[in-house]
């Protein structure tokens, strides 16, 4: 396949794909290739495939269900008792909802953690999407039910995924619902067998406060202690540390997402610590969280929460530059799960998205990547390509009205 005439740093350049890598990248001509086709990009960009690292995708069940409530309200007397009436179906057809979604906005690979994991694994190799999937796991402190997760987590290691865009991590929830054991024991397995580990953690002031109350230490002290802190572990929100806990964080090789929509929404905070947790090595990346909490899964939106957020409680507008922040959503996802996508170079996984530059959002269009995460949203983005293939094409995604019809229907039928 070839890209014709595709704007990248500002030169027009034709892209060559093969299979599902980058073969070529080079100044646009009109050499003529043997190729099965050509998409025409005139009047567009090309930009990495953006990596929305943080979500809960059958969430998108949940959008407007329980807004403006503090979290721990809307954790347990609203998405906790909803989640009970889920099915198998249901779910399914949530997270093909949330991939159509995210394939729009321009996503070309997510980390999800949720139940049911079999058949959001099914819906992402249907779309076509690369997918991060774990299966939500808590004990809330129950030996027996502690023992329960360890043998769900071995037994879904023991078998490989559907398709070579899915990966299976460990989803352990949070440290509010999840023992000291079971952490200790899934940080064990995550390193053993070289599989990632994915856990909420200070995510308000209530948890770390309760935190120090049952285990006389803030979170990431918690964790240090529990020598759960390692390279294969991926945190979300981490919105309440202080420099030695970076310290602890960068020292052991630990990931961390931030989601400045879901806690903007949920009221949780707003100073996340990204310049001084990047600045000792800490690799972040970005997340959406489920639309229970953030409402869409529009990772171009994000960008510019993470950066306007960023500048705001530190009334510093130097801070979290455009460009630091588009890398942050393509290139340290890559380099967090050590796959060669978010670049576009010869080599590289032919993960792309083109950006339709006729739109007021682009005009003029003196500075892309500002306008990118400024001035745009998903709705800029015209195509899709993973792993070399075509998911969205001007906005067109296969089955796409069906997949909100569905939808619709089950929430008549609940009603």
């Amino acid at each position: 396949m070839r890209i014709k005439n595709a704007l990248l740093n500002g030169q027009k350049v034709d892209i060559i794909i093969k299979d599902d890598i980058i073969e070529d990248v080079y100044p646009a001509d009109d050499r003529s290739y043997e190729l099965d086709r050509t998409l025409n990009a005139n009047g567009m960009a090309v930009i990495p495939g953006l990596v929305n690292m943080h979500t809960h995708s059958p969430m998108t069940l949940f959008r407007g269900l329980a807004d403006d409530i503090p979290l721990k309200q809307w954790l347990e007397e609203n998405i906790w008792p909803a989640e009970k009436r889920l099915d198998e179906e249901t779910v399914y057809h949530g997270a093909r909802l949330a991939m159509l979604e995210m394939i729009q906005s321009g996503t070309t690979a997510f980390n999800d953690m949720y139940l049911w994991l079999d058949v959001i694994e099914k819906a992402a190799v249907e779309m076509g999407i690369r997918a991060y999937l774990s299966e939500t796991c808590f004990d809330f402190f129950k030996p027996h039910v502690a023992e329960k997760c360890k043998q769900q987590i071995i037994k879904r290691f023991e078998q490989k995924p559907a398709d070579s865009r899915i990966n299976y991590l460990i989803g352990t929830h949070a440290i509010y619902t999840v023992s000291g054991d079971l952490l200790r024991w899934a940080a064990d397995f995550a390193v053993r067998n070289n599989v990632f580990m994915h856990l909420h953690l200070a995510e308000t002031q209530q948890e770390v406060a309760d935190s120090v109350s049952n285990f006389g230490l803030t979170p990431v002290r918690y964790l240090h202690k529990l020598k759960v802190l390692n390279p294969k572990l991926i945190i979300a929100h981490v919105l309440y540390v202080d420099d030695e806990e970076i310290k602890m964080l960068a020292d052991a090789g630990v990931s961390v997402v931030h989601n400045p929509a879901s806690n903007m929404k949920l009221g949780s905070g707003a100073e996340f610590k990204f310049t001084e947790m990047k600045s000792v090595g800490i690799k972040i990346a970005l997340g959406s969280d489920g639309c229970a909490s953030s409402n869409n899964l529009d990772m171009v939106e994000v960008m510019k929460l993470a950066a306007l957020l960023g500048k705001a409680w530190r009334k510093d507008p130097t801070v979290l530059t455009c460009n630091e922040i588009l890398d942050a959503a393509t290139v340290i996802p890559a380099e967090i799960f050590g796959i060669k996508t978010g670049v576009i170079a010869k080599g590289y996984k032919a993960d792309l998205c083109l950006v339709n530059l006729q739109i007021p959002a682009f005009t003029p269009n003196i500075n892309f990547v500002s306008n990118l995460v400024y001035a745009a949203n998903g709705s800029c983005i015209d195509t899709v390509i993973c792993d070399g293939k075509v998911l969205m094409k001007h906005r067109k995604v296969k089955n796409d009205e069906d997949i909100i019809a569905f939808v619709q229907k089950i929430k008549q039928n609940e009603n």
